[in-house]
């Protein structure tokens, strides 16, 4: 699950319940570029969660859907956007005390054994 773009394809199928032509799924993923969206499905095809129908048709018509496996992942992702939904004004928050802290990005962290809350 290795980007946004891969966890998104999954939900957009998933959301779709069926098959989706790739225009349609682009649509479905506001940001996406072409190229992207090509590599994520050919990623996901290739370790077994979306498959992949051709139409013959001038041009040919390429639909999408979720494998049995793919769809074992909807679950999960769910339960990872409904954290990221509740917590990420307190990650934001985490995020910029840590760059307030250390203003170029960097280093090591906070304090030796201390969250940058100052809790340990």
């Amino acid at each position: 699950m290795g980007s946004r773009w891969t966890t998104m394809a999954v939900l957009t199928l998933a959301a779709a319940e069926g098959e989706l032509r790739f225009s349609e799924l682009k649509r479905g993923m506001a940001g996406v570029s072409q190229k992207m969206l090509a590599q994520t499905l050919r990623a996901l095809e290739r370790d077994g969660l979306v498959g992949r129908r051709v139409e013959a048709s001038k041009p040919p018509r390429v639909y999408y859907r979720l494998t049995g496996l793919g769809t074992t992942l909807v679950a999960p992702l769910g339960s990872l956007r409904a954290w990221a939904e509740q917590y990420m004004s307190v990650v934001q928050h985490h995020g910029s005390a840590f760059d307030a802290a250390f203003p170029l990005g960097g280093g090591g962290g906070g304090p030796a054994g201390q969250d940058v809350d100052g809790s340990a």
